[in-house]
C-alpha cells in the first residue's frame, strides 16, 4: 500500500479522535477539577497523563482485581488460569492486549467502516447502523489468544510483555460475517489478503503513524466465523476491547482481530502494514538454536495457533485430604483444528490419565474437559495437562522451539497440589 493511501487512511481516522483538543481542554480546566494549580503544566512530557485524569475510564474498571497488569502504556492485562473456568469468559476476566493508546470519545452513531484496497471493485463506506440493518447477524464463541501467550517461558528471554498463561479467552461475539460485507462490495479475482486500520494512536504521539495494521489471507476472511463484531457476550464491546467495531478472527493470533476498525483493505498481495514484517508475529521457517539472529527472509507469518490446554480448577497450590478424589477441569483449543483427546499426568508425564472432553460449541470455540484424580500417598504432586488435536499433534511437555519474539509456547500447563 502506497504512503499516500496510508496517509489518507490515517487522516480519515482522525475524525474519530478529538484527543488533542480534549487533552488541551482538560489541562486548561484541570486546576478547577483538582482544586489546585498545576505548577509545571506547561512542561509536562509529551503523552503524559496526570494521575487524576488517568484514573478516569480506566480499562481496569469492572475487571477482576486478580487480573495481572503487565503494562499500563499501552494497556496489557492477563488473567490467571483459574479465572478462565467459565464456559464463556466474562468480560471482567478477558485479557487486554493493546499496542497503542485507546481512542477517546468514540461515537458509535457516527462510526463508519470503509472497505477499500487494490482488489475491491468499488470503495464503499458503511455506518454501523447499516452493517446491523443490511446484513444478517451471527453469534459465535471464539478463542482469541495473544501470539505471545507463554512468552515468559522462553530463554534467552524475548522482549515484550512477559505473558504467562492467561492471554487467552473464549467469549461470545456477535456481528456480521466479513464475507457477506465483502461480497456486497465486490472483490476482484486477484484478491490475496485483507488488512485492517483502527483508531488507536501511536505511543510516540505522532497523529499520522499507524500503531498496528495486520490482516489475514482472503481465505480466512471468507470463513463463516470471521466477523465484524459489535457485541461481546451480548453487550456492546467494552472500549478497551474494541468498541464500537472489531474484526474477530478466532483461532489465529488475536492481533489479527483488529480493534476500533474504521478501514478494511483488500489487497492483491500479502498485507504489509505495521506488525506484519520483521519479527512481529512471525517465527523462523526452520528450527533455530536459542538466541539465533534469523534473517528476515527466513521468517514466516503465524497463522493458526497450536493445540493447547489450561487447568482452570483447582488453583495451583491446592491442598486436600488423601481420602478425597480431586476434581480437575479446564479448557482446550487447537486454532483451526479441534481437540480430540485430553489427558493429565500426576507423575511428571511418565503415565497419562484420559479426561472427559466436550465438543466445542461451534468451530473455533474452546472445549471443556474434566477428570477426577486419586493419589497413591500423601505428598507433593504436580498435575500436568496435555491436549491432542485432530491431526495428532500433542502439546510438548517442555518449552517448544525458541523464536526471537517468544511466540507459540504451547507447553503443557501444570499446577502444584499437596495431599495430606
Amino acid at each position: 500500500m502506497s504512503k499516500k493511501d496510508l496517509k489518507t487512511i490515517v487522516s480519515n481516522s482522525t475524525s474519530h479522535d478529538r484527543r488533542s483538543f480534549i487533552r488541551k481542554s482538560l489541562l486548561g480546566t484541570l486546576s478547577a477539577v483538582l482544586g489546585a494549580d498545576i505548577v509545571h503544566a506547561a512542561t509536562m512530557p509529551k503523552g503524559y497523563v496526570p494521575k487524576a485524569l488517568s484514573l478516569q475510564n480506566s480499562p481496569m474498571d469492572g475487571k477482576n482485581p486478580e487480573m495481572i497488569v503487565r503494562n499500563e502504556r499501552p494497556w496489557n492485562v492477563e488473567a490467571r488460569p483459574h479465572l478462565l473456568d467459565d464456559a464463556i469468559t466474562p468480560v471482567k476476566n478477558i485479557f487486554i492486549r493493546n499496542n497503542g493508546i485507546i481512542p477517546e470519545n468514540v461515537n458509535a452513531e457516527t462510526w463508519t467502516l470503509t472497505i477499500s484496497g487494490e482488489s475491491v471493485v468499488e470503495e464503499k463506506t458503511f455506518t454501523l447502523k447499516e452493517l446491523k440493518e443490511n446484513f444478517k447477524a451471527y453469534t459465535y464463541q471464539l478463542v482469541l489468544e495473544c501470539g505471545g501467550n507463554g512468552r515468559a517461558g522462553y530463554y534467552p528471554p524475548a522482549s515484550g510483555n512477559q505473558w504467562e498463561e492467561g492471554a487467552v479467552a473464549c467469549s461470545e461475539w456477535t456481528g456480521v460475517r466479513l464475507r457477506d460485507v465483502l461480497d456486497s462490495v465486490g472483490i476482484k479475482s486477484d484478491a490475496v489478503y485483507i488488512g485492517y486500520y483502527g483508531a488507536d494512536k501511536h505511543l510516540n504521539g505522532k497523529p499520522d503513524e499507524v500503531v498496528i495494521s495486520r490482516g489475514a489471507p482472503i481465505s480466512k476472511a471468507m470463513q463463516n466465523e470471521t466477523l465484524l463484531a459489535w457485541a461481546l457476550n451480548g453487550e456492546d464491546i467494552p472500549l478497551a476491547h474494541g468498541y464500537p467495531l472489531r474484526l474477530v478472527a478466532g483461532g489465529w493470533p488475536a492481533s489479527v482481530s483488529g480493534k476500533w476498525i474504521h478501514t478494511l483493505v483488500v489487497r492483491n498481495q500479502v498485507h504489509d502494514g505495521p506488525k506484519m514484517l520483521g519479527d512481529a508475529y512471525r517465527v523462523p521457517k526452520y528450527p533455530v538454536a536459542p538466541g539465533t539472529k534469523v534473517p528476515d527472509e527466513d521468517m514466516k507469518i503465524i497463522e493458526s495457533m497450536p493445540v493447547k490446554s489450561l487447568i482452570t480448577y483447582p488453583k495451583s497450590g491446592a491442598m486436600f485430604e488423601k481420602s478425597n478424589r480431586l476434581a480437575v477441569r479446564g479448557k482446550a483449543w487447537a486454532g483451526e483444528l479441534e481437540v480430540t483427546s485430553m489427558e493429565v499426568s500426576i507423575d511428571f508425564g511418565a503415565t497419562w490419565i484420559k479426561c472427559n472432553l466436550k465438543k466445542p460449541k461451534n468451530r473455533l470455540a474452546w472445549q471443556e474437559w474434566n477428570v477426577e484424580l486419586s493419589f497413591p500417598q500423601e505428598g507433593y504432586y504436580e498435575v500436568w495437562a496435555k491436549a491432542t488435536d485432530s491431526e495428532g499433534n500433542a502439546q510438548p511437555m517442555v518449552i517448544p522451539g525458541w523464536n526471537p519474539k517468544g511466540y507459540l509456547n504451547n507447553a503443557c500447563h501444570r499446577i502444584a497440589v499437596k495431599v495430606s
